[in-house]
């Protein structure tokens, strides 16, 4: 397997990667249970897949506005990119995790410079502003993957990060966390959304270990405890008219999210407070409280997710991850699995699934 901490460990020490070099970095990951199945992993990648596919249809749609014109979405609407039928056409998403794990596969582990090569070669589905810029960067200015990665906090690579943990799903090392920031800053160079990228990675490898639903709190503790270390000394500011916050990422998820799973109030409601954009100081309170409101209940966690935010695809897309990967593929509705095309392009229908089985035998079957 490839280990990637040594590349890491000279990137932070040339500033190359912005974050911090943390104790956490070098910390493994406990293993997964004797009993541990992949149907676990399945559920992840396929939760991701689901609530993008779920939501792109309205993405960037205010909750209201769209609450007028659909309902309540529970099930795929009508796609114009498939003849009008009711099944689950992915975006960009679903586009660069399914892209990440191909490259896994082909490396059998992640080369940095391979991902960031796959992904200027496609046409992406509802590409954000930093992919474009990326893309570029990398296409247009000879940037390496190492330069290209733009200082930006959105939440375009938490969306994508999920696949870099299964290799290291047989002998687990530090090295795990290595992988999950680099395959962050190809895209986004930023200390929180490495940060991110890194903590949402420690929170889907406990998610993937867990036989128990955790309490409410316990998505907010995981995710801060690597999070807090990670992101060195930032400040970065709240959209909301009248919020004076400035300070660490880290610190205002912790605090909004806190306040609102002890008030408790509707997921609706929390996310309008701190809105729902593509920001990362919005997308992961609506993710987390999402999480600790519905995380015993896959179904409604994603439902939330798609009617609840502005960003719908790619909270969603986080929130199906993390669902998916505590309960595991039997734990998401069958009628969403069945529905979803499971496409990486315009026409490769069935290509989500086929990647999925190989990742099954190359890395827990074979591994």
């Amino acid at each position: 397997m490839i280990d990637n901490t040594a590349l890491l460990q000279a990137l932070l020490s040339q500033d190359q990667i912005k974050m911090a070099n943390a104790q956490f970095l070098s910390i493994a990951p406990a293993p997964m249970p004797v009993d541990w199945d992949f149907d676990r992993v399945e559920g992840m990648l396929l939760g991701l897949a689901v609530g993008d596919a779920l939501g792109y249809p309205t993405e960037a749609v205010l909750p209201n506005v769209r609450f007028q014109r659909h309902g309540e979405i529970r099930d795929y609407l009508p796609s114009p990119h498939a003849g009008y039928r009711q099944v689950g056409v992915c975006s960009d998403d679903t586009q660069m995790t399914f892209w990440t794990l191909q490259n896994l596969l082909a490396d059998g582990g992640l080369l940095p410079e391979h991902v960031a090569e796959e992904f200027t070669r496609h046409t992406i589905f509802g590409i954000g502003s930093t992919v474009r810029d990326f893309i570029w960067a990398y296409k247009n200015e000879g940037k390496t993957w190492v330069q290209a990665g733009q200082p930006s906090a959105g939440n375009g690579t938490v969306m994508r990060i999920a696949p870099v943990l299964i290799p290291h799903l047989r002998k687990p090392t530090a090295a795990l966390w290595a992988d999950a920031a680099l395959a962050g800053m190809i895209t986004h160079n930023d200390p929180a959304a490495n940060a991110c990228c890194v903590a949402f990675i420690h929170l889907l490898w406990e998610c993937l270990r867990r036989k128990d639903i955790p309490e409410p709190m316990w998505w907010l503790d995981t995710f801060t405890e690597a999070a807090r270390s990670l992101e060195g000394r930032t400040e970065y500011a709240s959209r909301i008219p009248g919020n004076s916050y400035r300070g660490p990422l880290w610190k205002f998820v912790d605090q909004e999210v806190r306040q609102a799973i002890t008030e408790n109030p509707s997921s609706l409601e929390a996310c309008e407070r701190w809105h729902s954009g593509a920001y990362l100081l919005e997308t992961m309170p609506c993710v987390l409280y999402i999480l600790a409101r519905y995380g015993h209940d896959p179904e409604e966690a994603v439902v939330r997710a798609v009617n609840d935010t502005k960003d719908n695809d790619t909270v969603a897309a986080i929130v199906g991850a993390a669902v998916g990967a505590l309960h595991g593929k039997a734990g998401l509705p069958p009628r969403w699995i069945e529905g979803l095309l499971g496409r990486t392009g315009t026409d490769d229908d069935g290509r989500v699934f086929e990647l999925i089985d190989q990742a099954r035998r190359v890395f827990w079957e074979d591994g």
